[in-house]
Parts: structure tokens; sequence; C-alpha cells
């Protein structure tokens, strides 16, 4: 029997590049003559499995999206996957930011772009692409969206947060339960993130500054930003005035867009309502590979 699901026909293949003598790993679902190209950066402490979670076709960005004809490239972030051994060549933010750029070109060898490449991020992703966005290269990316992040803690969080700083390799019970309830948000299998679990590189809690550098690099973002935090999150501030304080640094963007995904949790991408999520920021990739501009109203602060 057919399945009428188009996104469990998608094929989904890990893939390994040279990266000046260091491997990067990634998940990549390929569509035919691509409208774009999607590149995926997961969070902490997991891996681009995130993006494609085992036994739930319908969760899968890279299979909705490659069904709905954009290519999708999840690449391990620097420090995870193949790279993980090469630890200490990614200490620096600017080395993995040439690191992640030097990956996409070289998965993205021989690959048709279509209208060229969006950056997709997830929670601590989201440095990355922020750092790859506000970077010269930048200027050519489609746009990004940046989803699990913020500038002010949740209140429920504060402390978890200073612990993982502290230590981001142990496993830190309460700042586990923030990243993953309410646990109605996610099929039960997915809650908590077994499957798709992976140890942290060291550098990943050391951010000492980074609100500041945060702001600095947000307003030389010159490419559209799409927003989105969880009705439920629980590690940043979330609600309007979470979105709007986000929005207010990308004072460059030339459109700011925010959104609040209903009926999901920190996790975005695994939760119940992925596909509705997933559905959502894809449209907003079809608008700027036409280089549609902002709606009345609209402006770099998101109002």
């Amino acid at each position: 029997m057919t399945s009428t699901h188009p996104e469990h026909a998608v094929a989904v293949r890990r893939e390994v590049a040279d990266v000046r003598g260091a491997p990067a790993s990634a998940l990549v679902a390929e569509a035919p003559a691509p409208r774009a190209v999607v590149v995926a950066l997961h969070g902490g402490a997991t891996s681009s499995a995130y993006f494609d979670h085992p036994d739930h076709p319908r969760l899968s960005l890279l299979r909705t999206a490659a069904a709905a004809g954009f290519t999708v490239v999840a690449v391990d972030r620097p420090g995870y996957g193949s790279s993980a051994p090469y630890e200490e060549r990614l200490r620096e933010p600017e080395q993995r930011t040439d690191f992640a750029y030097a990956a996409v070109a070289a998965l993205l060898d021989g690959r048709e772009r279509g209208l060229g490449v969006f950056l997709w991020a997830h929670s601590a992703g989201c440095e990355l692409a922020v750092r790859m966005a506000a970077d010269p290269r930048g200027t050519d990316l489609l746009g990004i969206e940046l989803a699990g992040m913020g500038r002010t803690h949740h209140p429920r969080s504060v402390a978890a947060m200073e612990e993982w700083r502290r230590d981001p390799v142990r496993t830190r019970p309460n700042l586990r339960r923030a990243l993953w309830d309410p646990p109605h948000a996610y099929p039960p299998d997915v809650y908590g993130g077994r499957r798709i679990s992976s140890a942290s590189p060291a550098y990943e809690g050391h951010r000492e500054g980074w609100e500041a550098e945060f702001a600095e690099l947000a307003a030389n973002v010159r490419v559209p930003v799409h927003i989105t935090l969880a009705e439920y999150e629980q590690v940043w501030l979330n609600g309007p005035e979470g979105l709007a304080d986000l929005a207010s640094v990308f004072t460059g963007s030339p459109r700011v867009v925010r959104h609040e995904q209903a009926g999901a949790g920190h996790n975005t991408s695994v939760g119940r309502t992925s596909l509705a999520y997933h559905l959502r920021v894809l449209a907003f990739v079809e608008e700027c590979a036409l280089g549609v501009g902002a709606l009345p109203g609209e402006s770099a602060d998101g109002n």
C-alpha cells in the first residue's frame, strides 16, 4: 500500500564532509530541483537527529521540507557528531563560524541550491546562526529562523541555567525539566529526548558577555528574521514580552516576524505541533525566496 503521507517517501541520508582535515556530519534530505536550501542547526545536548526524530516522520523538518520542495541539510554543530573529537580546533566562536560555513559549502558541493540558503536554528544553535548571519558572508542568506532562544531567562529556569553554565557537561535535572515540560506537548516516546541526546562540547556553557555581544551581532543581521517562542517555553521569557524583547535587537533586518507556537514546549521541532510549526516557518522561507518585503506595519522591531 502506498503511503498517503509524502514525508514518508523522503529519503534522509547521513553524510560526512571533510573540512580542512576534520569531519563534519549532517543529515540530508534532498529535493529535486529545490526551491531553496534550509540549513538546520540543532540546540545543545542533542544532534541533527533533533530535526528527524526516529519513528516520527510527521514531526521531521527534513521530511516535511523536502516534500514541500526544499533541500535540508541538518548539520551536527561544531563539536558535535563527527567533529566531536576535534573540539580543540573549535573553541573560539570565529573558528566555529568558519567551520560551519565550510561544512555547508562542502555538503552542498555539486547540489542545486535553488534561490539560496536559509538558516533555521534552535536554542543553543541560535548563537551560531546569529554569528553566521552577522558575518559579511551572511548577507547572501535568504533569512534566518530562531526558535527557543531569548535575552531574558524564564523565572522558572534562572537557577537551572546558572548551574548549567558552571558545568554544561553534567546532567541538570532542573534544566532538563524546563527543556521538556509540559509532557503533554510531546509524544510519550519523544518526551525527554532520550533518542536524540548527545554529549555537549565544553565550550557550550562559556558565554560571558554574550548578552552584549548578541545585541551587537543582531544589529548587523541584514536579512529577514523569523522568531518563534513556544506557548509553554520555560527556559526563556516567552509571550508578547519575550518576543518583542528579542525582536528589538534586529535593528538592521528588513523584516522581523514574531510567532508564538501554540501547544508547544521548548523543543518545537519534536512536539505534537511540530508539523504546524514547520509549515509556518516554511511559508516564511518561501516568502524570503520570493523576495517578499515587510508587510504594512512590520518593522525591524517586529511591530
